[in-house]
């Protein structure tokens, strides 16, 4: 019998390991070995949403932030979302993300959770968080494009995560990036890889609720037009 949309992401997540280097001062975060009640509410999650064979598109995010996915295992959801919306509570962790905030008012406006998850897979390139040290000795949030030297050493896990991606089930004759700047690196991934026949690039929802709070109806209302093209 063939394996579900939802058993194949859960086995994709379940084996997530990131075995090359990184340049001094970066390190990557697994939630799913950091804590073991990501795995369970990201099993939740997708069998919930997922659990068909149905076909999807896929939204490209950037890489995991550490108060989103690198914490829930869900991309662009956070703790608050997680139970207000699609019912499953965390207990070992309380978090709120800025990108989680739009994007879910933008799922509203599509047409909630079922109807969007029904037709769409969001992920990343890199898969789990990136943080960087400051020289203060904080760790923040970090992208994989931010150095040229972090690119390139990520740049083969990235093209083999996508490539495993579109085997989960992906209709691969467009997909969505989220955010310019990633937007470039993610064409040039797919030049190279010959991955997706064409990406519509659309603002990425932590630009959006930092520098364009007071015109976010009109972002959904674009990024509602995209995805029923």
């Amino acid at each position: 019998m063939a394996k579900t949309f939802a058993e194949k992401v859960i086995d994709f997540n379940r084996h997530l390991h990131y075995p090359g280097k990184l340049p001094n001062g970066f390190r990557v975060l697994n939630p799913y070995i950091d804590n073991p009640e990501t795995m369970v509410v990201m099993q939740k999650f997708y069998k919930k949403y997922y659990n068909d064979t149905r076909q999807r598109r896929f939204i490209i995010g950037i890489n995991p932030s550490r108060h989103g996915a690198g914490v829930t295992g869900v991309p662009f959801t956070d703790t608050k979302r997680l139970e207000a919306v699609c019912g499953i509570e965390m207990k070992s962790a309380h978090t709120h993300e800025v990108s989680s905030v739009f994007m879910y008012e933008m799922i509203a406006g599509f047409g909630g959770a079922v109807d969007f998850y029904n037709r769409f897979y969001i992920n990343s390139p890199f898969p789990l968080a990136i943080i960087r040290q400051t020289e203060e000795g904080k760790w923040l949030n970090a992208n994989y494009y931010d150095e040229p030297e972090l690119f390139e050493m990520v740049k083969a896990f990235m093209i083999a995560s996508l490539k495993k991606h579109i085997g989960i089930g992906l209709d691969t004759t467009e997909a969505f990036v989220l955010g310019k700047k990633n937007a470039g690196f993610i064409h040039k991934l797919n030049n190279e890889a010959e991955l997706f026949a064409r990406l519509t690039v659309l603002e990425h929802p932590r630009f959006i609720q930092q520098y364009k709070s007071k015109q976010i109806q009109t972002y959904i209302d674009k990024y509602i037009l995209a995805l029923n093209n």
